[in-house]
């Protein structure tokens, strides 16, 4: 899965491009300002780098000035994003040693022939036509051969998910997580018509059984953003990971398969809630460590919204706010919440 890093300071440019690469099957990590994507690309090497021309305090030609003195990035292929007025820069970035750019506005088509193109000229896979997404943070979605798969139930899909997370079950493992209020013959019968339906919707073979035990078929391997995301917060808890690729880990959390409503999938959500609580008061540390005291308060605050009894972050978000003499520490203090009110 290719990686890419994209810079720019205009956040509704960064989501909408974050969202096409991310449906596109590519790792996509984000900046707001080349200084924090420089400190990101400290410890994350991506496969290429987008970034806007007209930034402030540092432009995407300082940006690209900085990537090209480094001798492990000078060779990283680097993407301008430029409007028509921004040619001349364009010309200037090129000569810099950028290696494409893609005039604004653009279509999410053109973003992604784009892409591919300076990937395979990189000599890097693009994602293979018949790979598989499983993406169940703050989504439920499947996408196969480059298109989202089309459910014949909505309980098909959490099957899917379901033996994404645990293997290999028995049809009765798998009718007691899905169907716990059913009795042990009507469950096995909604278990079977279900399976009917998974293969349906993917193929006769996505599901192979033997033993009385099943399992996705080996050769589907999805990619699962769940297994990403905890893998990461893993790297993080060991010290592996910096400010800024922690910050986007945790831009990554959502509530796992909105809407499905079964013992199995809140177990998940309990599991992966606690990896981001963990991630957040890494992430508060670090900030304070780097005297970003208003950041560390926003780390707080968002542990709070999880966690309300919280009382190490709202000691946490007290003194971040005190430190930088925000009115609101009174209230942190008090615990009282304010949660409609941006810190920013």
């Amino acid at each position: 899965m290719p990686r890419i890093l994209v810079v720019d300071d205009d956040a509704a440019i960064l989501k909408l491009v974050s969202v096409i690469l991310s449906r596109s099957g590519h790792e996509v990590r984000t900046s707001s300002h080349p200084v924090e994507a420089l400190d990101l690309l400290k410890v994350f090497t991506p496969d290429l780098i987008i970034s806007d021309v007209v930034m402030p305090y540092m432009t995407g030609l300082e940006f690209l000035e900085k990537v090209r003195e480094d001798e492990k990035l000078s060779a990283l292929p680097f993407m301008l994003l430029s409007s028509h007025a921004e040619r001349g820069d364009v010309r200037r970035g090129m000569n810099l040693g950028a290696d494409d750019y893609l005039p604004k506005p653009f279509t999410p088509q053109e973003l992604n022939i784009a892409i591919d193109a300076r990937l395979r000229r990189a000599g890097l896979n693009v994602q293979g036509e018949d790979s598989m997404q499983a993406k169940g943070l703050g989504t439920a979605q499947v996408v196969w051969k480059g298109t989202p798969v089309a459910w014949v139930s909505r309980k098909a899909l959490e099957l899917f998910f379901y033996l994404l997370e645990h293997k290999e079950v028995t049809s009765w493992e798998a009718a007691e997580a899905l169907w716990p209020e059913k009795d042990e013959g009507r469950a096995s019968s909604l278990f079977h018509t279900t399976l009917h339906r998974l293969r349906k919707s993917l193929s006769n073979e996505a599901v192979i059984s033997a033993n009385r035990r099943y399992a996705l078929a080996p050769d589907l391997n999805p990619t699962y953003d769940v297994q990403r995301f905890e893998l990461l917060a893993q790297q993080a808890e060991q010290g592996s990971l910096g400010l800024e690729e922690m910050r986007e880990l945790v831009s990554q959390y959502g509530l796992f398969l909105p809407g499905a409503d079964s013992p199995w999938v809140d177990d998940v959500r309990s599991r992966l809630e606690q990896k981001q609580l963990s991630l957040l008061s890494l992430c508060a540390k670090a900030a304070t460590a780097a005297g970003k005291d208003r950041d560390a308060a926003q780390f707080h605050q968002r542990a709070l919204a999880i966690d309300p009894m919280s009382e190490a972050d709202w000691q946490g978000l007290a003194r971040a706010l005190a430190t930088i003499g925000d009115p609101r520490a009174r209230l942190a203090a008090q615990r009282e919440a304010w949660w409609a009110v941006d810190l920013d």
